[in-house]
């Protein structure tokens, strides 16, 4: 007996319609020579006390704003607000992913026009933020330490779509058990140009190597939308 019934791959037509919003959002910045970076990871991994001393280092360069993604609180676009850049608190309403689509509502919100580089700080997990991309220039994701070595086995899909891979809280290695070099090897095995940054958000280790590549990427990035 022939199936009576058609079968339609709905996960396809979401992710080609998110592709097409995430250039759109794209254009829209590189018509304004913003660039967008897009910082992932799991929750406690330390994606805020990152994100902040990253502006610290960067916020008399350019002119920053910040959107903070979260499924209800607003505790990390409070902490990111005392540093006197422009932040916009995104609630996905129980999603545990940006889109494309809520990426250009919250830039409108935020409004761009005289912002040189915007941070969108995703919901944290290291899932469903890789599968979407929201327009972003860079992927940024952290791993911290007390993770575990063996993440970019466990979730391929975020080491294999990131620019950047920075391994924080190493000053908290002599307490756990994670070997760096197989973490780089792991990530790199999915992606081959992913940068391996090792960084301490509490201490500042790393930072100097981190700023330094950052700064250039956005200048390059920005020098490209000329």
């Amino acid at each position: 007996m022939e199936n009576t019934y058609k079968t339609a791959e709905t996960k396809v037509r979401i992710t080609a319609d998110n592709d097409a919003a995430a250039a759109g959002v794209r254009e829209l910045l590189h018509s304004r020579n913003t660039v967008l970076i897009n910082l992932m990871a799991s929750p406690g991994a330390g994606k805020t006390t990152t994100l902040v001393r990253t502006i610290q280092a960067l916020k008399d360069e350019f002119r920053i704003g910040v959107m903070e993604a979260d499924m209800d609180s607003d505790v990390d676009a409070a902490a990111v607000s005392k540093l006197g850049v422009r932040v916009i608190q995104l609630h996905t309403g129980g999603s545990c992913h940006m889109d494309a689509d809520m990426t250009k509502r919250g830039l409108e919100e935020m409004g761009i026009e005289d912002l040189d580089v915007i941070f969108l700080e995703n919901v944290g997990n290291l899932v469903c933020p890789a599968e979407f991309d929201v327009g972003a220039d860079l992927r940024v994701m952290i791993l911290s330490v007390p993770e575990g070595d063996d993440k970019p086995l466990k979730y391929p899909l975020m080491f294999t779509v990131s620019d950047v891979m920075l391994i924080n809280k190493i000053d908290t290695a002599p307490v756990f058990d994670f070997d760096f070099a197989a973490a780089e090897a792991r990530a790199k095995q999915r992606n081959p140009k992913i940068e391996v940054m090792k960084i301490s958000s509490k201490t500042g280790e790393g930072y100097e190597e981190w700023i330094g590549w950052l700064r250039k990427a956005i200048r390059e990035i920005r020098h490209e939308g000329n």
